[in-house]
Parts: structure tokens; sequence; C-alpha cells
């Protein structure tokens, strides 16, 4: 350890100085030759060091209780400087109260004979114009037993402690010739909080002081909440080269601390349980799936009732292992810990644990405090108690998740040591309120998802496959929306007519549950019918309206029917198209240049009556020719309509995808790079896409 030496080292800007002062003084001078950035802040920077005690109590402004200068003859820090201890004086600077204690650093180590330290600490809650208030004297009378001082070497390998007071030896149990020599991590036990010590940690490698509260164990295994504050000190080339560190026994302050918290938390527990209820049962009534009604409602529980929880979901209702559909804590560094002791322990239906019993149908288990060592919870699996070791669990509670009289799953809230609480009977009727309605929220989820996919089944049944035809590449997709169960109206179709053209369709019918679908299966067939016939774009959607407002088929659509008439001998195409009321299709030409197919638009189908009578106006249509290499894309609105945002947007962010597609990209690489490029990701309406390319 090397205190010898001079010059101060400034916190740098934005650091907060440490709550306590550090000096050490050279008796044979009778000066002060290292002080800490706390030290020095407390005179504003202006001394150079060496310097005499004195001088440095003027530089501070230091003042005795009576408000003289506190300096001279039998001030604090000429006495210690005489070789005299401090046992502790009240003194005062400008903002604040201090308590001074010193002590001579003789006959630890060679060297040291002729230093001493002094500690200055503040005394929260004080005036140094006025009376100190009660909390002050009380401070003062902790103080006044003893201060607990240690010094560490940060220079020798792990930071090991170098000097410690008797005082330190009487706060942990432990004589200084088992401490010397040791890092003071001896201290730490099983519920220490890991966090905390990341902290000390952190601020001793950035060489910053610091102060924390945290639980360490004595030599003879009794916790207490020990408040520590370290302070850097730095030789006169800026060099660090101890650690001065100031140990207080605060449990009785933590405890009556922690008392009035748990009675304002009682006072608002009635309204905090309302709450959560709440938050719970509305995340998990927006979820769209088993594993997110579990995530949501897992997350949702985190920190507010438990310190971490998991979610098990059987397959089949009371038989087999469960899956660990979610977890949460409130350290994500346990949610793997906590996956991987459900593996472990392998929660079978009515096997011996807590979790399968719940799953066999048993009554809930409320464990108010478990066993501290993973040895006595799993005395026969090792690996299981290793795992619950590094959890640091305190109090658990495995509920049914139940719906319709059946067992779903089980729901395992846990708190932690050492901020969390024991759980009780009131805890336990909450969680089993929540555990209910989670049961609802999962069986609900589970039967969207089988009608979901029904629906997707049907829907996609009711699409026809599409295959190219000679000169001609043809790609279709279809997505459905997550939002609702039901089977939507988005079609297409692709006919290889007998007079030789191609016929193109796409349209949505207006609705989302089974009339729209029917109602779209019908108006399929019905174009289908009138597109074989051969007649033009235009009349085949005219009878398409008539048939529909006539028989009342729908109550709208939109659709755009092309042809695609034979190449000529140029090897052009020409395409005839009317569009009723549908996003306009795009095509592409092999010279890049973009066209919208939007002329002669016309209303939706079964939107206006003279449309659906035969001595109404007709539909009229628009051509295009198509060179070799022409690329056209016909698509719905779930591409395009999207809640919350632009539309006119969301339709260039689609135009200029095709204009950046390569110009040899085949049809069915287009379809994926632009619902790769344009797909929500959370689409909430069906998508369906055509897409056709002309080979030269």
């Amino acid at each position: 350890m090397d205190l010898e030496g001079a010059g101060v080292a400034v916190l740098p800007p934005g650091q907060q100085p440490a709550p306590a002062a550090v000096l050490v003084i050279d008796l044979a001078q009778g000066a002060i030759v290292q002080m800490d950035a706390a030290a020095a802040a407390l005179t504003g920077a202006r001394v150079q060091l060496p310097v005499g005690v004195d001088a440095w109590a003027d530089a501070a402004g230091l003042t005795a209780p009576g408000g003289h200068p506190a300096r001279g003859p039998g001030s604090p820090l000429s006495v210690l400087a005489s070789g005299a201890p401090v046992a502790g004086e009240l003194v005062a600077v400008p903002d604040r109260l201090l308590w001074m204690t010193g002590f001579p650093l003789g006959g630890v180590a060679a060297g040291l004979e002729r230093l001493a330290l002094m500690v200055l600490q503040p005394l929260p809650g004080a005036e140094p114009d006025g009376p100190p208030r009660l909390e002050v004297l009380r401070d003062r009378a902790l103080v006044a037993t003893g201060m607990s001082f240690t010094i560490t070497d940060p220079r020798r390998d792990d930071n090991p402690l170098v000097w410690a007071n008797p005082s330190f030896s009487t706060l942990t149990g432990y004589p200084v010739e088992e401490t010397v020599g040791r890092n003071c991590r001896f201290l730490q036990g099983a519920h220490t909080d890991p966090a905390t010590v990341r902290r000390i940690a952190e601020a001793v490698a950035r060489q910053v002081p610091v102060t924390e509260v945290l639980l360490n164990y004595r030599r003879d295994g009794s916790a207490f909440w020990n408040e520590v504050a370290l302070s850097p000190v730095f030789d006169g080339a800026g060099e660090l080269v101890n650690f001065v560190g100031v140990q207080n026994d605060v449990t009785e302050r933590v405890t009556v601390e922690q008392e009035r918290l748990a009675a304002l938390a009682e006072a608002e527990e009635a309204r905090a349980q309302l709450r959560l209820l709440a938050e719970a049962t509305t995340q998990m009534t927006v979820a769209l799936g088993v594993v997110d009604a579990c995530e949501r409602l897992a997350r949702s529980l985190v920190p507010e009732l438990a310190d971490m929880c998991a979610v098990d979901v059987l397959d089949v209702p009371g038989q087999g292992v469960p899956r660990r559909l979610a977890v949460a804590a409130r350290d994500p560094g346990d949610e793997e810990r906590l996956r991987e002791l459900g593996q472990l322990r392998n929660y079978h239906v009515g096997a011996g644990s807590d979790t399968g019993s719940v799953l066999a149908g048993d009554q809930p288990v409320l464990v108010g405090e478990l066993p501290e060592r993973g040895a006595d919870r799993y005395p026969d699996d090792p690996a299981a108690a290793a795992v619950y070791d590094t959890l640091r669990l305190r109090s658990v509670m495995v509920l049914p998740v139940r719906a319709r009289g059946r067992v779903l799953g089980a729901l395992t809230l846990m708190t932690q040591h050492p901020y969390g609480r024991r759980y009780g009977q009131r805890d336990l009727h909450l969680a089993t309120d929540i555990a209910g309605r989670a049961g609802l929220a999962v069986d609900n989820a589970r039967l969207y998802e089988t009608e979901h996919a029904a629906a997707a089944t049907l829907q996609r049944s009711l699409l026809p496959v599409v295959s190219d035809v000679d000169g001609v590449q043809v790609a279709a997709r279809y997505r459905a929306g997550v939002v609702g169960n039901q089977v939507g109206g988005d079609w297409y179709d692709v006919l290889d007519l007998p007079d030789g053209a191609l016929g193109l369709a796409i349209g949505d019918v207006v609705g989302h549950d089974l009339i729209a679908a029917a109602a779209m299966g019908q108006l399929r067939g019905v174009l289908r019918s009138y597109a074989w016939d051969g007649g033009p774009p235009g009349l085949v959607l005219d009878r398409c309206d008539q048939l529909v407002q006539g028989l009342e088929m729908a109550a709208m659509a939109t659709a755009v029917y092309a042809r695609l008439e034979p190449p000529g001998s140029d090897g052009h195409r020409l395409l005839r198209y009317a569009n009723a009321g549908h996003p306009a299709p795009l095509v592409l030409l092999p010279d890049g240049t973009l066209a919208r197919l939007d002329e002669n638009r016309s209303p939706m189908i079964g939107a206006v009556r003279s449309f659906g009578r035969r001595t109404g106006p007709g539909r009229a249509e628009a051509e295009l020719r198509c060179p070799p290499g022409t690329l056209l894309l016909l698509y719905t609105d779930g591409l395009t309509d999207i809640a919350g945002e632009d539309a006119d947007a969301r339709a260039d962010l689609l135009e200029s995808t095709v204009t950046g597609l390569p110009a040899d990209i085949a049809a069915d690489a287009l379809v994926e790079r632009v619902l790769a490029a344009c797909s929500p990701i959370r689409p909430r309406d069906d998508v369906a896409l055509l897409a056709v390319r002309l080979d030269g």
C-alpha cells in the first residue's frame, strides 16, 4: 500500500462526491498529504498538497458547533495530527454538518507508523446554522458507537483489504488477521443482491466514489444490512493507490423503512390488485393465440405480483407433460434459468411435484417460505437443485389454469430474496382469480387458432391453382389477415380461354364473414362463366353486376377483369381491361416505364342500381399494347389500405418496389419480392396478389 506523496484528483464533470470525505495526515509533518475528491470538493479545490491542517480547515470553512473556526490546538484535525485518535466530533461547513472520526494507522503494516486517517461523514437532514434535529442526533449517537473503516490496494491482485480498524472486526465478527489480504466480497452471501454488487464493481472499475446498501453476512452467518461508502484515493501523479471504505450497520434503518413502505403498500393493495386484474385481463383479451396470451399474462404479472412467472400449458387437457410457453422475470437473466428448471423437473400430470398435482386437478399450492438450499427443495434432483440455488427463491404459488371444467395448464408465481415478499392467502385469492381468467383466455385463443386455421383453409380452397400458359408466366399469393377468425372476400382467377386469350381477374367482396365468403365463391363462378363465353371485360363486369343485384348475392364488391389477347406478328399482346372500383393494377414495361391501369374506372359491383339493369349504362374498357417482357401486377387493398398509415405512401412504396425489380424477374419471384417489401407485419386484412410476365 502506498499512502505517501502529495496531490489531489478532482472528479470528472457530472460525478457526485462520496458522502464521506477522506484525509491522510503525515504525523511527522503535521500536514495533510492526501485527500480524496470529496475532501477536495469541500475546499473548492483551492489547496495544494501537502497542506497544514489549519490551512485546510480554513479553506473548507470548518467550524465548531458554537460557530468559531475549528482550527488550532484542540481542533479535531490538530488532535489527530498530534497522534491522538478522534472518537467523533461534530463540525460544520457552509452547507452541511459533518461527523469527524480519525485514528493513527500505526501498528498495522510497515511504513504506516507516521500516517493517520480522518473521515468526515455528512449528517443528513442537518442545518449548519441551527441546532441538529432529532434525526441528526440519532445519527450522531450511532456514529459515536464506532464506525468501521477499511483500506484496500487496487494495485494488488483482486483489490484486497490491507487495513481494517477494530470497529470492522466488531461489525463483521472477523478478526483482522482473517480479513487483511482478502477481497471484501467474503461478506456476501446467498441473498446478496447481484445488481448492487455489480454497481459497486462498476464504480471501482471506473475509479469513482460509490455508496450502496447491501445484505452482508457476519462470521457467525447472521445477516445485516451494510451501508458501504467507497472513495478512491490518488497520489500526486493522479494514479489510483487506494480505496477507503466506510461501513455502517443500517439494519434498523432498512427494517423501519421496509415496514413503512409495507404499511403504505397495504393501503394501496386493494386498488393495485384491481388494476392488476384489469390489466392482465385486458392483455389476454387482445391476444390472438395461445402463446401470445401466455406471454402477455406473464409480462403483466411481473413485477407487480411476482419476481418471476411461468405459464405451462398442456397440449391435451389433463394428460401428458406441459409445454412452458411463457416466462417472465424481474431480472431478464433469470428467464432462461426458469425455462431450464421446467425442462429438468418434467412436470408430468399427477407426478410427484406441486405443478404435477395442480395439473392433475388438485387445489392451488402456496408455499410461503421455500427452503433456502436447492438440495432441500429437490433432494433427488441435483441438476434442478443447482438451478434452484441460482434463482434465490423465497415464496411460490402454483395455480391451475381451468376452462370449461378442464385443467389446461398451470400458472406459477415466485418471489426472490432479498426483496421479494412472502406470499399469503390474499395473494392466493388474487392469483386464483387471474388464473381463472387466464384459463378462459387460453381456451378462447385455442378456439381462435382452430377456427382461424379452418377459415384460412376454406378461403384457399375457394381459390384456383394457377399455372403458366404458353408464352406467359403466372404466379399468385393469398395471405389471410390476423384479426378475426372469419373467411375473407379476396379472390383471384386465371382463365386459359378457348379463343386463345388469357382471362385475368381479381376482386374483393365487402365483409369478412361466411356470407362474404359465399358471395366471393358465387361471384368468382359467375365471372368465370361469362368470361368463358368470350365477352369483353366491360360486359363481363356488367353482367356480374346485374346478377349480384338481381339475386342479392352480395352487398358490394370490387373487381378487375382483363383479357390478354394472343400475340400479334410482332409478339405484342393487347391487354383489354375494365375496373369496377378496384385498386388500379400496375404494368411495368421492358423499358422500365411504370403505368397504372386506371382509365375508365367505374363504380363497385352492386353499388349503383343503374349498372344492375340491362338498359343501364355499360362499363367502358381500356386497352394497352404490351411487348414481350412486360410485367403485370394485380392486387387487393390489403396491401395498400392499412389503418393508421398513409394510403398514398403505401401506394408509392408498392410502385417503387415494382419499379426497382430486375427486368428479367420471374413472376413467382415478383410476388415474393412485393410481399416482402410491402406486407404489414401484422396484416389486419387479407391480401391477394396476381402477377403475369409476358415471355419473349
